[in-house]
């Protein structure tokens, strides 16, 4: 069977973005070219690892030099996307691992984005082969500038944190593992 390959070069759209309310939460990544929409479902940490890995290579690339193009220390303001996702939000897939790289010829970030993959079961059987899709995102310096700060915007958004174990505190508090069972409230 032929992979199924969503490419996106360049998108009109690309971003993180959830659905539900902080503590149950679904998070997407989503593309979009013309009418043609992708979203994939993926968790919360990747969100934050693909932001903060596309921030680190941009910061190397631009310590670096070499390249043609000017790759901006900070997300442009003209390029700020705080708008919902985009209806219907029908999910491709759900994320297992992505890629990241520097297309040099073309100046771009390339963001490829493959499907979790079943780890098999518990009789030993090999895992199942992924239908070979893969969602492929190739952004320009400045776009994946305004990614970043959007992800971290949206992973920012959820439940605050406890300052004494780091685990999310819920509307009616949590039971603190550091405050040996006492109910914090944030």
């Amino acid at each position: 069977m032929d992979p199924v390959m969503h490419s996106f070069d360049p998108p009109e759209r690309f971003v993180a973005g959830t659905v539900g309310a902080p503590g149950q939460r679904t998070f997407f990544l989503q593309a979009r070219a013309g009418r043609r929409i992708v979203s994939v479902a993926l968790e919360k940490q990747q969100v934050a690892v693909l932001a903060q890995r596309v921030d680190e290579l941009l910061d190397e690339l631009m310590q670096q030099g070499g390249t043609s193009g000017i790759i901006p220390a900070v997300a442009p303001l003209d390029l700020a996307d705080d708008g919902p996702l985009e209806q219907p939000i029908d999910e491709e897939f759900r994320v297992g691992t992505m890629t990241l790289s520097w297309d040099t010829a073309e100046e771009r970030i390339v963001i490829e984005v493959y499907p979790l993959v079943d780890a098999g079961d518990e009789s030993g059987e090999p895992a199942q082969e992924a239908a070979g899709e893969v969602l492929v995102v190739r952004l320009a310096a400045a776009t994946a500038r305004a990614f970043v700060a959007r992800a971290q915007k949206v992973v920012g958004a959820g439940r605050p944190d406890c300052p004494f174990c780091g685990e999310p505190i819920d509307a009616s508090g949590h039971l603190c593992v550091r405050a040996n069972g006492f109910k914090r409230r944030g």
